[in-house]
């Protein structure tokens, strides 16, 4: 721990230039005090480095002094591939080795690509999650990725969205996928290459065999087809509608001049629709199927009734349509994108 610790002060002196004690046990993590230890061994160790005290003071490399010491660990040269995404790096249990991997990687280059290299990590951010949410919590995020280095099996307890909910399976980690913050395991088992997530795992074993990815297999090919497939589907109907300009523009439609814009959009379900509908308020306006026109009517009307006497003194809203309040939010556990069947 203590030689990683060494290399990677190294570095950062040689990547920046003159550093404090303290902004050097900031980036260790560690105190003070245990950079002077660190210090002091590296000069005993023959480094070239020299301190200054004072407000403009720092510790710093002798001029010209460059270390060889840039060969990257297994895990640094794995974390090197997350470089333009830190979080994950970070939920995957390589934070610290992709720092190091950073550190090594900016000390290898020539002085002018060090530049160009510290303008783009610092002019780019990846943030993957959606608005209006968090990131799900995969705490067993680490272990399975670990099992996907490693090419072991595993037995995941499993929570899923029909019956049996609770399900127990041996799987072989295939690779895993970041999608608006939320993690998937793409993963072989009894039943062919089947997609979980990950936030659903409630237990995760890791086995002492090992597996082989079958030939050919390629993470990104399968995974851009599962979605294909997943669209296909979900939306199993249609819905003619007129929008306006905005609700075009909301909807992802190329709007026809400055007027109304028919067409015809894919649909997973009325309920859904109906919901989704409602969103673009007087931006859109429902032609078929009937069923979902009467059903968005029907709404419009109980709204409008509700909204005509002010605010209701007491007594929950009224619901005798039978149909879901616009405003109730979906069960979370009837539509869940991604889960195995």
């Amino acid at each position: 721990m203590r030689a990683s610790r060494l290399v990677t002060l190294l570095l950062l002196l040689q990547n920046r230039g003159r550093m404090t004690a303290r902004q050097l046990a900031e980036e260790l993590e560690v105190s003070v005090r245990t950079v002077y230890r660190d210090v002091e061994a590296l000069g005993a160790a023959g480094i070239p480095l020299y301190g200054e005290a004072g407000h403009a003071g720092g510790y710093q490399l002798v001029d010209g002094y460059r270390t060889r010491l840039t060969g990257l660990t297994a895990d640094e040269a794995q974390a090197a591939f997350l470089t333009a995404l830190p979080d994950a790096a970070a939920q995957l249990g390589f934070g610290e080795a992709l720092a190091t991997a950073r550190l090594k990687l900016r000390a290898a280059l020539p002085a002018e690509l060090r530049e160009h290299a510290e303008r783009i990590r610092t002019g780019f951010l990846l943030d993957a999650p959606g608005w209006y949410g968090e990131a799900d919590r995969a705490p067993h995020l680490p272990a399975v990725a670990a099992a996907m280095w490693a090419r072991r099996a595993v037995v995941l307890r499993y929570l899923r969205w029909r019956a049996p909910e609770e399900i127990e399976r041996r799987v072989e980690p295939y690779g895993l996928v970041l999608k608006a913050g939320r993690w998937y395991l793409v993963a072989g088992g009894p039943s062919g290459t089947r997609t979980y997530r990950v936030d659903q795992i409630l237990e995760v074993h890791t086995l002492e065999e090992e597996f082989a990815t079958p030939d050919g297999f390629d993470l990104a090919a399968h995974w851009n087809g599962y979605l294909a497939d997943f669209q296909a589907r979900l939306h199993t109907g249609q819905a003619l509608v007129r929008l306006t300009p905005e609700g075009a523009r909301r909807l992802g439609v190329t709007p026809v001049g400055d007027g109304w814009t028919q067409t015809r959009v894919p649909i997973e379900s009325i309920d859904h629709a109906h919901q989704e509908f409602l969103r673009l308020g007087i931006d859109v306006e429902v032609m078929a199927p009937v069923e979902l026109r009467d059903r968005i009517a029907e709404t419009v009307r109980t709204l409008a009734t509700r909204y005509e006497g002010g605010p209701l003194a007491e007594g929950p809203p009224d619901r005798g349509t039978g149909h879901p309040h616009p405003r109730d939010p979906p069960d979370s556990r009837t539509r869940v994108t991604g889960q195995d069947g």
